[in-house]
């Protein structure tokens, strides 16, 4: 890692897309802003003329598998590929093994983002005990752990139990946490492979409802409104979860949603060629899903974009279909798919990028030091990003250690040059520093 004393200059950077300014970076923090500033004795200069500016992003929802399935990624290895995709800070879920379900697990991951230095890592605790949905896991233990955990979630696992998911939630209103749902009644889903609809009809292959998804959605919504508390929707990916969302905001319910990159750009249309680089949880969906996304995105219906970062090894996906694992790659391509699915159909500003990808991320899990405006004093979490420079998506030149992007192959509109964390450059020109 650079020397973290060393200040750097970055030189016409456009901060949100506006105009071109200066940024002096030093001491870990902004120092100042303005045109044609001085570049201190010593300072290394940055030229980023063309680039745009943005605070660190942070991911609500990325899987680093360790402790357990280091052969699929790594804490250094998916903070390193965070990095490369301009994150500055990461939330780690629970599905490990040991499962992140008491505080000397969540510790562990947190010590180990700490020593690998590129990104800030921060645990998500399971809510139930082994991701069984039977029991509370330690909730109050890992909220007062050195991780400070805030965010819970059985991600990958449904909380079906609904008086299991009320008690979650009114313990966790305490210390001001958040429940992280993933939407997926069981029963409803046993053996699906695909989404349902024309594509599985015709494929053969068992339909994954959206009622599956939409209804555990509006049962929550209306327990955290019961009970006072806080809800976070995981990878939202139909027509009629925006629209029960939108319902729930709009009666009051602190609720909050995301959306992953690849269910902005990709339809259930893909698994035509039965590739299992397609198969994911939630599965791909409709054109028509995948409208009504993107607009719950550009009118605040959805807060985020969470990558749902999913790496697995190779022979967990290069199978057949219905053994293959569910997951994609997602933490180095997520910005450039927004620019294409967001700004360049102009649904999003690159200020509302920061936003949906810096700001209310850092808000919701309770980040500290992230999603800041750059302004002078603030801590130099910083981005910069091409959108002018087309790259081909490939899977094994990326630093995460797995390759299941679903992109490979395609030509993506951007680019990350540097990312900084606290004014050391984690990537410089798109190589790790």
């Amino acid at each position: 890692m650079p020397d973290t004393d060393r200040a750097y200059l970055i030189r016409g950077a456009r901060p949100l897309g506006g105009d071109p300014v200066d940024l002096l970076v030093a001491d870990g923090r902004i120092a100042d802003t303005g045109t044609g500033l001085a570049a201190p004795e010593g300072a290394e200069t940055v030229d980023a003329d063309g680039l745009i500016a943005l605070p660190g992003l942070v991911d609500l929802h990325t899987h680093l598998r360790e402790p357990g399935r280091e052969d699929a990624e790594t804490v250094a290895t998916g903070s390193r590929a965070a990095a490369m995709g301009g994150y500055t800070a990461v939330h780690a879920m629970a599905n490990t093994d040991p499962v992140a379900d008491t505080a000397g697990v969540v510790e562990q991951v947190w010590r180990l983002g700490r020593e690998a230095g590129y990104c800030d890592v921060y645990p998500v605790g399971a809510v139930t005990t082994g991701l069984a949905g039977a029991n509370l896991a330690e909730i109050g233990a890992m909220a007062d752990s050195a991780a400070g955990v805030r965010v819970f979630s059985d991600d990958g696992k449904c909380v079906s139990d609904a008086l299991l998911m009320r008690r979650a939630l009114e313990y966790v209103r305490a210390f001001d946490g958040v429940i992280a749902q993933h939407a997926q009644e069981p029963r409803l889903t046993e053996g699906a492979q695909m989404n349902e609809g024309c594509v599985s009809d015709r494929l053969g292959l068992p339909g994954w409802p959206a009622v599956a998804e939409e209804a555990i959605i509006a049962r929550d919504c209306l327990l955290a409104q019961h009970v006072g508390s806080r809800l976070h929707v995981c990878h939202v990916s139909t027509r009629g979860s925006v629209d029960i969302i939108r319902w729930a905001k709009a009666r009051g319910c602190d609720v909050t949603a995301e959306v992953a990159p690849h269910h902005l750009l990709l339809t259930d249309e893909l698994v035509e060629g039965y590739d299992p680089i397609y198969k994911v949880n939630p599965p791909l969906r409709t054109a028509d899903d995948v409208r009504a996304l993107r607009q719950g995105l550009a009118d605040g219906t959805i807060d985020v974009v969470a990558t749902d970062h999913a790496p697995h090894p190779v022979e967990a996906k290069e199978t057949e279909w219905s053994t293959a694992a569910m997951g994609m790659v997602g933490l180095e391509t997520a910005l450039a798919v927004v620019q294409e699915t967001m700004v360049d159909t102009g649904l999003l500003t690159w200020a509302q990028v920061a936003d949906r990808m810096s700001a209310a991320p850092a808000r919701i899990g309770r980040v500290t030091g992230h999603g800041r405006a750059l302004a002078p004093g603030e801590p130099a979490n910083v981005v910069l990003y091409d959108p002018a420079a087309p790259v081909e998506a490939d899977g094994a030149a990326m630093a995460t250690k797995s390759s299941n992007t679903p992109f490979r192959g395609m030509t993506l509109p951007g680019r990350v040059r540097a990312t900084f964390l606290r004014g050391v450059p984690t990537v410089l020109e798109g190589k790790i520093s």
